[in-house]
Protein backbone atom coordinates (compact mmCIF):
# COMPACT_ATOMS: atom_id res chain seq x y z
CA UNK A 1 0.00 0.00 0.00
CA UNK A 2 1.82 3.38 -1.10
CA UNK A 3 2.38 5.57 1.71
CA UNK A 4 3.37 8.95 2.19
CA UNK A 5 7.21 10.19 1.55
CA UNK A 6 9.39 13.11 2.40
CA UNK A 7 10.50 15.27 -1.07
CA UNK A 8 12.53 17.84 -0.52
CA UNK A 9 12.02 20.97 -2.95
CA UNK A 10 15.12 21.67 -5.19
CA UNK A 11 13.58 23.82 -7.88
CA UNK A 12 10.39 26.28 -8.09
CA UNK A 13 10.05 28.27 -11.63
CA UNK A 14 7.01 30.90 -12.61
CA UNK A 15 5.70 29.17 -15.74
CA UNK A 16 2.74 32.05 -16.12
CA UNK A 17 1.86 34.60 -13.63
CA UNK A 18 -0.25 31.72 -11.11
CA UNK A 19 1.55 28.88 -11.93
CA UNK A 20 4.84 26.95 -10.74
CA UNK A 21 6.79 24.63 -11.83
CA UNK A 22 8.12 22.15 -8.10
CA UNK A 23 11.25 19.87 -8.82
CA UNK A 24 11.16 17.52 -6.21
CA UNK A 25 13.80 15.07 -4.94
CA UNK A 26 12.42 12.01 -3.11
CA UNK A 27 15.00 10.19 -0.27
CA UNK A 28 14.06 6.99 -2.23
CA UNK A 29 14.10 7.30 -5.95
CA UNK A 30 13.10 3.58 -6.29
CA UNK A 31 9.34 4.41 -5.02
CA UNK A 32 9.71 7.45 -7.70
CA UNK A 33 9.85 5.93 -10.91
CA UNK A 34 6.51 7.08 -12.66
CA UNK A 35 5.04 6.01 -16.08
CA UNK A 36 3.98 9.41 -18.54
CA UNK A 37 0.93 10.87 -17.42
CA UNK A 38 0.88 9.82 -13.78
CA UNK A 39 0.69 12.03 -10.33
CA UNK A 40 1.51 12.40 -6.86
CA UNK A 41 -0.82 13.15 -4.49
CA UNK A 42 0.68 15.53 -1.74
CA UNK A 43 -0.80 16.54 1.78
CA UNK A 44 -0.03 19.37 4.04
CA UNK A 45 -1.69 20.73 7.12
CA UNK A 46 -3.45 24.31 7.65
CA UNK A 47 -4.38 25.28 10.76
CA UNK A 48 -4.96 21.53 11.68
CA UNK A 49 -6.59 20.18 8.94
CA UNK A 50 -4.83 17.38 6.93
CA UNK A 51 -5.60 18.38 3.29
CA UNK A 52 -4.79 16.24 0.10
CA UNK A 53 -4.13 17.46 -3.57
CA UNK A 54 -3.00 16.04 -6.26
CA UNK A 55 -1.12 17.26 -9.38
CA UNK A 56 0.26 15.70 -12.39
CA UNK A 57 3.63 14.91 -13.31
CA UNK A 58 4.84 17.36 -16.41
CA UNK A 59 8.44 15.83 -16.88
CA UNK A 60 9.35 13.19 -19.27
CA UNK A 61 10.16 9.66 -18.29
CA UNK A 62 13.81 10.24 -19.96
CA UNK A 63 14.60 14.03 -17.87
CA UNK A 64 15.72 12.25 -15.01
CA UNK A 65 13.69 14.51 -13.11
CA UNK A 66 10.64 14.64 -11.16
CA UNK A 67 8.60 17.61 -11.21
CA UNK A 68 5.16 18.58 -11.21
CA UNK A 69 2.87 21.63 -12.52
CA UNK A 70 1.11 23.84 -10.16
CA UNK A 71 -1.36 26.70 -11.13
CA UNK A 72 -3.30 28.57 -8.16
CA UNK A 73 -6.54 28.61 -8.33
CA UNK A 74 -9.03 30.78 -6.48
CA UNK A 75 -9.57 29.72 -2.71
CA UNK A 76 -7.03 26.51 -2.94
CA UNK A 77 -5.08 26.78 -0.23
CA UNK A 78 -2.45 23.92 -1.25
CA UNK A 79 -2.42 25.93 -4.68
CA UNK A 80 -1.78 29.49 -3.00
CA UNK A 81 0.61 27.73 -0.77
CA UNK A 82 2.90 26.36 -3.73
CA UNK A 83 2.89 29.59 -5.94
CA UNK A 84 3.16 31.93 -2.83
CA UNK A 85 4.88 30.74 0.05
CA UNK A 86 6.58 27.54 -1.11
CA UNK A 87 10.91 27.60 -1.32
CA UNK A 88 13.60 25.65 -2.46
CA UNK A 89 15.12 23.26 0.81
CA UNK A 90 10.85 22.76 1.58
CA UNK A 91 10.13 19.60 2.04
CA UNK A 92 6.49 18.23 0.72
CA UNK A 93 4.89 15.04 1.82
CA UNK A 94 3.61 12.52 -1.49
CA UNK A 95 2.93 9.35 -2.09
CA UNK A 96 4.54 7.57 -5.24
CA UNK A 97 3.06 7.89 -8.59
CA UNK A 98 -0.23 6.88 -8.88
CA UNK A 99 -2.65 7.19 -12.28
CA UNK A 100 -3.63 5.30 -15.64
CA UNK A 101 -3.29 7.63 -17.87
CA UNK A 102 -1.23 6.15 -20.39
CA UNK A 103 -0.56 3.54 -23.13
CA UNK A 104 2.23 1.26 -23.02
CA UNK A 105 5.07 2.36 -25.71
CA UNK A 106 6.88 0.21 -28.62
CA UNK A 107 10.61 2.10 -29.79
CA UNK A 108 9.36 -0.18 -32.73
CA UNK A 109 5.83 0.90 -33.54
CA UNK A 110 5.00 4.08 -35.31
CA UNK A 111 1.72 5.62 -34.40
CA UNK A 112 -0.04 8.82 -34.64
CA UNK A 113 -1.29 10.64 -30.99
CA UNK A 114 -3.50 13.11 -30.62
CA UNK A 115 -3.89 15.23 -26.81
CA UNK A 116 -6.17 17.40 -26.03
CA UNK A 117 -5.62 19.49 -22.62
CA UNK A 118 -7.42 22.71 -21.14
CA UNK A 119 -5.43 24.91 -19.07
CA UNK A 120 -3.51 22.84 -16.12
CA UNK A 121 -4.78 19.95 -18.16
CA UNK A 122 -1.75 20.12 -19.78
CA UNK A 123 0.74 18.96 -17.40
CA UNK A 124 0.02 15.05 -17.93
CA UNK A 125 -0.59 15.55 -21.70
CA UNK A 126 3.17 17.43 -21.54
CA UNK A 127 4.75 14.33 -19.87
CA UNK A 128 2.60 11.97 -22.84
CA UNK A 129 3.84 13.79 -25.27
CA UNK A 130 7.95 14.04 -24.47
CA UNK A 131 8.29 10.50 -23.38
CA UNK A 132 6.27 9.09 -26.67
CA UNK A 133 8.36 10.91 -28.56
CA UNK A 134 11.56 10.13 -27.29
CA UNK A 135 10.59 6.51 -26.91
CA UNK A 136 8.78 5.82 -30.55
CA UNK A 137 11.10 7.29 -33.06
CA UNK A 138 8.56 6.72 -35.54
CA UNK A 139 5.40 7.96 -33.72
CA UNK A 140 3.56 11.47 -34.26
CA UNK A 141 1.72 13.70 -31.83
CA UNK A 142 -0.91 16.69 -32.54
CA UNK A 143 -1.55 18.90 -29.01
CA UNK A 144 -4.81 20.71 -29.22
CA UNK A 145 -4.46 23.23 -26.20
CA UNK A 146 -7.29 25.63 -25.19
CA UNK A 147 -6.62 28.55 -22.58
CA UNK A 148 -8.31 32.00 -22.45
CA UNK A 149 -5.32 33.73 -23.46
CA UNK A 150 -1.28 34.24 -24.75
CA UNK A 151 -0.76 34.97 -21.32
CA UNK A 152 -2.59 31.85 -19.99
CA UNK A 153 -0.53 29.01 -21.36
CA UNK A 154 1.55 26.81 -19.18
CA UNK A 155 4.67 25.81 -20.69
CA UNK A 156 4.47 27.60 -24.05
CA UNK A 157 8.39 28.78 -24.36
CA UNK A 158 8.73 24.86 -24.04
CA UNK A 159 6.45 23.77 -26.40
CA UNK A 160 7.92 25.53 -28.72
CA UNK A 161 11.55 24.51 -28.03
CA UNK A 162 9.80 20.86 -28.16
CA UNK A 163 8.37 21.44 -31.62
CA UNK A 164 11.91 22.77 -33.01
CA UNK A 165 13.16 19.33 -31.10
CA UNK A 166 10.73 17.10 -33.27
CA UNK A 167 10.05 19.10 -36.38
CA UNK A 168 8.00 17.27 -38.29
CA UNK A 169 6.80 15.41 -35.46
CA UNK A 170 5.18 17.29 -32.92
CA UNK A 171 2.13 19.99 -34.50
CA UNK A 172 0.81 22.28 -31.64
CA UNK A 173 -2.60 23.85 -32.06
CA UNK A 174 -2.99 26.80 -29.42
CA UNK A 175 -6.91 27.23 -29.13
CA UNK A 176 -7.70 30.72 -26.71
CA UNK A 177 -11.01 31.67 -25.68
CA UNK A 178 -10.58 35.57 -26.03
CA UNK A 179 -7.45 36.65 -28.14
CA UNK A 180 -7.78 36.28 -31.56
CA UNK A 181 -5.58 34.86 -34.00
CA UNK A 182 -4.78 34.50 -37.68
CA UNK A 183 -7.41 31.20 -38.00
CA UNK A 184 -10.86 31.85 -37.05
CA UNK A 185 -11.02 27.95 -35.97
CA UNK A 186 -8.31 28.65 -33.37
CA UNK A 187 -10.18 31.50 -31.39
CA UNK A 188 -12.95 30.46 -28.85
CA UNK A 189 -13.86 26.97 -26.78
CA UNK A 190 -12.69 23.91 -27.50
CA UNK A 191 -16.31 22.00 -27.95
CA UNK A 192 -17.60 19.21 -29.44
CA UNK A 193 -18.55 21.46 -32.64
CA UNK A 194 -15.20 22.43 -32.69
CA UNK A 195 -13.41 18.99 -32.92
CA UNK A 196 -15.34 18.30 -36.09
CA UNK A 197 -14.44 21.53 -37.82
CA UNK A 198 -10.80 20.45 -36.73
CA UNK A 199 -11.25 17.38 -38.51
CA UNK A 200 -13.17 18.78 -41.61
CA UNK A 201 -10.57 21.49 -41.83
CA UNK A 202 -7.89 18.89 -41.79
CA UNK A 203 -6.01 20.04 -39.13
CA UNK A 204 -6.78 16.55 -37.56
CA UNK A 205 -7.32 13.21 -39.26
CA UNK A 206 -9.24 10.34 -37.36
CA UNK A 207 -8.43 7.56 -40.01
CA UNK A 208 -4.59 7.93 -38.89
CA UNK A 209 -5.29 8.60 -35.03
CA UNK A 210 -4.29 5.30 -33.06
CA UNK A 211 -4.86 7.47 -29.09
CA UNK A 212 -6.54 10.26 -27.89
CA UNK A 213 -5.76 11.84 -25.01
CA UNK A 214 -7.73 14.37 -22.89
CA UNK A 215 -7.43 16.53 -19.76
CA UNK A 216 -9.41 19.50 -18.35
CA UNK A 217 -12.29 20.28 -17.17
CA UNK A 218 -15.21 17.88 -17.38
CA UNK A 219 -17.90 19.98 -20.02
CA UNK A 220 -14.55 20.63 -22.21
CA UNK A 221 -13.70 17.06 -21.99
CA UNK A 222 -17.06 15.48 -22.23
CA UNK A 223 -17.43 17.66 -25.56
CA UNK A 224 -14.56 16.53 -27.15
CA UNK A 225 -14.70 12.84 -26.56
CA UNK A 226 -18.18 13.23 -28.33
CA UNK A 227 -16.59 14.85 -31.34
CA UNK A 228 -13.95 11.95 -31.49
CA UNK A 229 -16.45 9.62 -31.57
CA UNK A 230 -18.67 11.08 -34.07
CA UNK A 231 -15.13 11.41 -36.22
CA UNK A 232 -15.01 7.72 -36.24
CA UNK A 233 -12.99 6.92 -32.83
CA UNK A 234 -13.65 4.49 -30.55
CA UNK A 235 -13.93 4.48 -26.98
CA UNK A 236 -11.13 2.43 -26.67
CA UNK A 237 -9.25 4.85 -28.25
CA UNK A 238 -10.12 8.09 -25.88
CA UNK A 239 -8.36 7.70 -22.64
CA UNK A 240 -9.56 10.53 -20.12
CA UNK A 241 -8.35 12.39 -17.10
CA UNK A 242 -9.95 14.98 -14.61
CA UNK A 243 -8.37 17.58 -13.47
CA UNK A 244 -11.50 18.52 -11.65
CA UNK A 245 -15.13 17.23 -11.35
CA UNK A 246 -18.09 19.61 -10.68
CA UNK A 247 -20.35 16.67 -9.95
CA UNK A 248 -23.41 18.45 -10.81
CA UNK A 249 -26.61 17.45 -8.89
CA UNK A 250 -25.22 16.04 -5.67
CA UNK A 251 -26.54 16.00 -2.63
CA UNK A 252 -23.94 16.57 0.39
CA UNK A 253 -26.18 13.65 2.22
CA UNK A 254 -26.57 10.28 0.22
CA UNK A 255 -30.12 9.67 -0.23
CA UNK A 256 -31.52 6.34 1.58
CA UNK A 257 -34.20 4.04 0.52
CA UNK A 258 -37.07 3.78 3.35
CA UNK A 259 -37.02 0.25 2.83
CA UNK A 260 -32.74 0.21 3.57
CA UNK A 261 -33.86 2.07 6.60
CA UNK A 262 -36.35 0.01 7.83
CA UNK A 263 -34.09 -2.98 7.27
CA UNK A 264 -31.40 -1.74 9.70
CA UNK A 265 -29.25 0.56 7.93
CA UNK A 266 -25.98 -1.05 9.41
CA UNK A 267 -23.19 -2.76 7.57
CA UNK A 268 -20.35 -5.09 8.83
CA UNK A 269 -17.29 -4.11 6.71
CA UNK A 270 -13.49 -6.19 7.05
CA UNK A 271 -11.58 -4.08 5.19
CA UNK A 272 -7.91 -5.58 4.23
CA UNK A 273 -5.49 -2.57 4.24
CA UNK A 274 -1.04 -3.79 4.46
CA UNK A 275 -1.82 -7.14 5.33
CA UNK A 276 -4.04 -6.61 8.06
CA UNK A 277 -7.47 -7.37 8.27
CA UNK A 278 -10.08 -5.69 10.69
CA UNK A 279 -14.07 -5.53 10.82
CA UNK A 280 -15.63 -2.09 11.18
CA UNK A 281 -19.45 -1.45 12.39
CA UNK A 282 -20.56 1.19 9.99
CA UNK A 283 -23.44 3.10 8.54
CA UNK A 284 -24.44 2.66 5.32
CA UNK A 285 -24.71 6.12 4.36
CA UNK A 286 -21.04 5.65 4.99
CA UNK A 287 -18.50 5.54 2.01
CA UNK A 288 -16.47 2.47 2.28
CA UNK A 289 -13.52 5.25 2.51
CA UNK A 290 -14.92 7.32 5.35
CA UNK A 291 -16.18 4.00 7.50
CA UNK A 292 -12.54 3.22 7.33
CA UNK A 293 -11.29 5.94 8.22
CA UNK A 294 -13.62 6.50 10.66
CA UNK A 295 -12.44 3.44 12.76
CA UNK A 296 -9.05 4.59 12.68
CA UNK A 297 -7.83 2.85 9.25
CA UNK A 298 -5.31 4.88 7.30
CA UNK A 299 -7.14 3.95 3.84
CA UNK A 300 -5.46 5.75 0.93
CA UNK A 301 -7.08 8.86 -0.48
CA UNK A 302 -6.72 11.86 -2.30
CA UNK A 303 -9.79 13.71 -4.11
CA UNK A 304 -12.69 12.05 -2.53
CA UNK A 305 -14.60 13.23 -5.85
CA UNK A 306 -14.26 9.74 -8.02
CA UNK A 307 -11.61 11.22 -10.17
CA UNK A 308 -8.13 10.23 -9.04
CA UNK A 309 -8.07 6.47 -8.32
CA UNK A 310 -6.06 6.51 -4.61
CA UNK A 311 -8.70 4.63 -2.87
CA UNK A 312 -9.30 2.11 -5.28
CA UNK A 313 -9.67 -1.17 -3.55
CA UNK A 314 -11.58 -4.92 -4.52
CA UNK A 315 -15.06 -6.27 -3.31
CA UNK A 316 -14.56 -9.48 -2.54
CA UNK A 317 -17.92 -10.05 -0.89
CA UNK A 318 -21.25 -8.46 -0.73
CA UNK A 319 -22.21 -5.50 -2.91
CA UNK A 320 -21.64 -1.70 -3.15
CA UNK A 321 -23.20 1.26 -5.18
CA UNK A 322 -20.47 3.04 -6.84
CA UNK A 323 -22.05 6.89 -7.27
CA UNK A 324 -19.51 8.15 -8.84
CA UNK A 325 -16.36 6.88 -10.95
CA UNK A 326 -14.04 8.43 -13.43
CA UNK A 327 -11.04 6.79 -12.97
CA UNK A 328 -11.30 2.59 -13.08
CA UNK A 329 -11.94 1.00 -16.96
CA UNK A 330 -14.36 -1.40 -16.94
CA UNK A 331 -12.32 -3.99 -17.41
CA UNK A 332 -11.02 -3.24 -13.43
CA UNK A 333 -14.97 -2.22 -12.14
CA UNK A 334 -16.12 -6.01 -14.11
CA UNK A 335 -13.17 -8.01 -11.59
CA UNK A 336 -14.94 -6.11 -8.16
CA UNK A 337 -12.64 -2.84 -8.13
CA UNK A 338 -14.45 0.30 -6.63
CA UNK A 339 -13.57 3.33 -6.10
CA UNK A 340 -14.23 3.46 -2.10
CA UNK A 341 -14.72 7.27 -1.86
CA UNK A 342 -17.84 6.76 -4.08
CA UNK A 343 -18.58 3.08 -2.72
CA UNK A 344 -21.87 2.68 0.05
CA UNK A 345 -22.50 -0.75 0.99
CA UNK A 346 -25.92 -2.39 -0.41
CA UNK A 347 -25.10 -5.79 1.84
CA UNK A 348 -24.88 -5.91 5.69
CA UNK A 349 -21.61 -7.94 4.95
CA UNK A 350 -19.30 -6.45 3.12
CA UNK A 351 -15.27 -7.57 2.39
CA UNK A 352 -12.75 -5.36 0.30
CA UNK A 353 -9.68 -5.31 0.07
CA UNK A 354 -7.16 -2.21 -0.66
CA UNK A 355 -4.06 -4.72 -1.22
CA UNK A 356 -5.20 -6.73 -4.39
Amino acid sequence: MARFHDLEVTDIKKTIRDAVVVTLKPADDAAFRFTQGQYLTFRRDFDGEELRRSYSICAGCDEGVLQVGIKRVDGGAFSTFANEELKIGDRLEAMPPMGRFFTELDASAGKNYIGFAGGSGITPILSILKTTLAREPRSTFTLVYANKGVASIMFREELEDLKNTYMGRLSVIHVLETDAQEIDLFTGLVTEEKVGQLFRSGFLDAESTDTAFICGPEPMMLGIAAGLKAAGLGEEQIKFELFASSQPGRLAKRVVSKEAAKGGNQATIKVTLDGATRTVEASKELSVLDAARADNLDAPYACKAGVCSTCRCRVLEGEVEMVTNHALEDYEVEKGYVLSCQSYPLTDTLVVDYDQ
